[in-house]
């Protein structure tokens, strides 16, 4: 058990985060701009009309996430949508420019939208603090990396940590270093780092592990195709779900072909909140409506007309619907009582009505 006390509730903006509030939803822009700004100010758009609270960026250059080389630990190799290519040419393509980032923000905010980023060393640090951006994103393969996780955590606002290659041992370092800079505003993210995720690869039930084991808050980051995995995921406790965006997957890119398009990401929304609704609460009671619904319950009624002094008996007195009458649980206990008055068939049975 990690002896941390990190916070049941966070704000990132203005936006609380946690149990008793709506899910945070985050669309990841990544590299789905595909090299145009003004592609990537209509996703942030589209994220809007989709339902998002937030869009996500990454800030890096190819040179601050690796360096230029034909090595084989460069290579890109493994099955995966990128093979074939080296980490520097694919960072190229896929990076966001970082003089587009203060005005895609801004944009974010005018729209009533948070934005931050996942940096991946201190000068992006330093740039996302001159952006004033309200959270860090750990991404999952920087979860080793604790001095940046450390400088991070140091800003004192949210840290979001994907733990799609975390070990346990890694999560409790993570987790400490952010409580070493006095920050416990953290969110663990259940997180598999393959793109696309098979289902049967995804394991959603860590997610109330991670909350039960670390005593932090939780969420998703799925690379899942459509949005069934995101609602199962809210159904066991995640507080925060995070999904690639892009207009459209046929125009390609480093993420499009994992990326949700804005009707896709829409109905997510739709569904989250519909699951939100249905979770509910788990106190035990019947609502207002359940509690009118039990009037239609059986009951005993008068099914034969019972003259005063009869007998009362299973020819006169029967178990029906609606719920108006004495509980079915008494039959046996009326049954021989003597009418204490004329009883008419089609009237419900009373504690008054025998003796």
């Amino acid at each position: 058990m990690h002896k941390g006390k990190f916070m049941g509730q966070i704000r990132i903006g203005n936006r609380p985060v946690g149990e008793g509030h709506p899910v945070y939803i985050v669309a990841e822009m990544s590299a789905n701009h595909l090299q145009d700004k003004n592609r990537a100010l209509e996703i942030i758009h589209a994220a809007k009309e989709a339902g998002a609270d937030a869009i996500k960026l990454q800030t890096y250059t190819a040179d601050t996430i690796t360096i230029d080389s034909d090595k084989p630990y460069f290579q890109i190799s493994g099955g995966t949508i990128w093979d074939g290519t080296t980490l520097y040419k694919l960072y190229e393509e896929a990076y966001t420019p970082w003089e587009w980032q203060p005005g895609l923000c801004e944009e974010a905010a005018r729209l009533g939208m948070d934005c931050f980023s996942s940096p991946f060393d201190p000068s992006a640090v330093a740039f996302m603090e001159e952006m004033n951006m309200p959270a860090y994103k750990i991404a999952s393969y920087e979860i080793t990396d604790i001095p940046l996780i450390r400088l991070c955590a140091s800003k004192q606002k949210p840290v979001i940590i994907a733990t799609g290659v975390a070990r346990a041992e890694d999560i409790r370092a993570a987790l400490d270093a952010c409580l070493a800079e006095g920050n416990e505003n953290v969110i663990l993210l259940k997180c598999v780092s393959a793109y696309p995720t098979p289902y049967e690869d995804i394991n959603l039930r860590m997610i109330p592990t991670l909350a039960k084991e670390y005593g932090v808050l939780t969420g998703l980051s799925d690379h899942s195709m459509g949005s069934t995995v995101p609602v199962g995921a809210v159904a066991l406790g995640a507080c925060m779900i995070e999904k690639h965006l892009t207009l459209s997957r046929k125009d390609g890119g480093p993420d499009g072909a994992f990326s949700m398009e804005p009707s896709e990401f829409a109905q997510m929304v739709k569904d989250v909140r519909i699951m939100e609704k249905a979770l509910g609460s788990s106190e035990y009671k019947l609502t207002p409506v359940q509690e009118t619904e039990r009037e239609g319950a059986r009951s005993l009624f008068v099914v034969k007309d019972i003259k005063k002094g009869e007998k009362l008996t299973a020819d006169n007195i029967r178990s029906i619907r609606p719920g108006n009458g004495l509980p079915p649980i008494e039959t046996e206990n009326v049954m021989g009582k003597t009418a204490v008055s004329n009883l008419e068939r089609g009237e419900p049975l009373r504690y008054g009505d025998f003796e």
